[in-house]
């Protein structure tokens, strides 16, 4: 027992003479390096070049597509309606490609009405805003068959539809809208269109 506890004192003796003179060893090369080279500055490293590839400058494509999205909803009441459609003793309308079959299955009523929208009451800019979000609205939610009640005028002066004609123009003027007619008596008659939209 005495002889292994000695064994292992003179061990960790000789561990940390062996040490102490690596230490001085390094230290003797350090000073050496030193006087040899003289003072020494960390050297400043060059400036790297940036290789990445430059973004190119951004594009507002989304803007853009927004602007004629609102140039191609941008309704007149000036329109010649007539020079867009095809027409029909002034009831109905259909875009060129349109069957008269289809013409007269909305004026019979034998298309089923998935929404409508009722202009009573509304000013003109009022009901043509109405207009292009009702029909923008039922494109998105795939929508075929409207009904749009603009009303037959016996709350106008002279007692004129004041929205009807209006109402003609700015539909026409819809990409989505491919046909429309007067509806027939009880879907609202000459107060109402029905109004198709492209599948």
């Amino acid at each position: 027992m005495r002889e292994a506890l000695a064994r292992g004192q003179r061990e960790a003796a000789e561990a940390a003479r062996l040490a102490a003179e690596e230490k001085a060893r390094l230290d003797r090369e350090r000073r050496q390096f030193e006087l040899a080279v003289g003072a020494v500055k960390p050297v400043k490293a060059a400036p790297r070049a940036d290789l990445r590839p430059v973004p190119p400058p951004a594009h507002p494509r989304q803007k853009e597509l927004d602007e004629a999205r609102a140039l191609a909803e941008a309704m007149s009441d000036e329109v010649d309606v007539e020079s867009l459609l095809l027409t029909d003793d002034g009831l109905g309308f259909r875009r060129p490609g349109v069957s008269l079959d289809v013409l007269g299955q909305l004026r019979k009523g034998k298309w089923s009405i998935q929404d409508q929208l009722d202009l009573h009451g509304m000013r003109r800019d009022e009901a043509r805003e109405a207009v292009g979000a009702f029909i923008r609205g039922a494109e998105q939610r795939g929508l075929r068959c409207l009904r749009v009640i603009h009303g037959k005028g016996h709350g106008s002066p002279g007692r004129e539809p004041v929205l009807k004609s209006k109402v003609h123009k700015w539909l026409a003027q819809r990409l989505e809208v491919i046909a429309f007619a007067q509806a027939a008596g009880p879907q609202g008659g000459a107060g109402a269109l029905i109004v198709l939209l492209a599948a």
